[in-house]
């Protein structure tokens, strides 16, 4: 299996790893290390039509080393309790994190369940690191992918970079990974 490939799959096993449906903003944080149960019902809000959508550029940058996420898969989960805490679990914050990607893919979310994967919506990155989401309804979601070193054969590891944004009043929010 050539390099490119396993890169390619190691990066889809750690997505869907880290993909998790989502709903409404919850009113109680989870704490980190706790559970919360996966109810399909959660997702609901995230299936409505709607108006609003994500203009997405990969941005990210470590000792003066570029990322690239050009080709890659970019997951976009709506927010649940169970999601949360997923994100909780996997990056220790349910907000933002860019954390080396063999780190997150050693982490183990409870309740891993196979029925989120109708939730998630996917986009691949484009040439220059941009993605996008459209159609979306007003809420949380969590934007996330993986980022490779532009030059190849750098010593840097792959990032897997998370970002929580939310959506209102149907508008087209622009997110910088």
């Amino acid at each position: 299996m050539n390099a490119r490939l396993a890169g390619a799959m190691g990066a889809a096993l750690l997505l869907s790893a880290c993909a998790s449906p989502g709903g409404p903003a919850p009113s109680a944080p989870v704490a980190s290390g706790a559970t919360a149960a996966f109810r399909a019902a959660d997702f609901a809000w995230s299936q409505a039509p709607g108006k609003g959508g994500i203009d997405g550029q990969l941005t990210y940058g470590q000792a003066g080393q570029a990322f690239t996420c050009a080709n890659a898969s970019v997951i976009l989960t709506p927010e649940t309790p169970w999601v949360r805490a997923r994100m909780m679990v996997l990056y220790n914050s349910d907000k933002s994190a860019a954390l080396p990607a063999a780190e997150v893919r050693g982490r183990t979310p409870p309740e891993r369940s196979q029925d989120y994967s109708d939730f998630v919506r996917r986009a691949t990155c484009d040439a220059q690191s941009h993605f996008s989401f459209s159609g979306l309804p007003d809420g949380p979601w969590f934007v996330i992918t993986v980022a490779k070193p532009a030059t190849p054969g750098a010593a840097s590891r792959d990032v897997a970079i998370m970002r929580r944004v939310v959506l209102r009043g149907g508008k087209v929010v622009r997110v910088k990974l």
